[in-house]
């Protein structure tokens, strides 16, 4: 499972989240992200807002109920054997 490192701007600190899955919806990419791997772990959908020369992403958090239970569902089809709770 591939790990990346997130930093926030506002408060300029870093976190580091396990990617588990990315996709594409209506042109626009989304990960689905945690920050463990245990089971039952908090999740996180992020959706790509712009793409920097130097290869960085940045992402932010989806909240968009309508957007945030298409995005979920399309990842628990994806990856089978997970339940995302909204």
């Amino acid at each position: 499972m591939e790990k990346i490192k997130f930093t926030f701007e506002d408060a300029g600190e870093s976190v580091e989240f396990f990617v588990l899955e990315q996709t594409k919806l209506n042109g626009s990419v989304y990960i689905l992200v945690t920050d463990s791997q245990e089971d039952d772990a908090e999740c996180l959908i992020l959706k790509e807002t712009a793409s920097k020369e130097d290869g960085e992403s940045i992402y932010e958090v989806v909240e968009d109920d309508t957007e945030l239970l298409a995005v979920s569902k399309l990842f628990e089809e994806l990856l089978e054997d997970v339940d995302i709770e909204i």
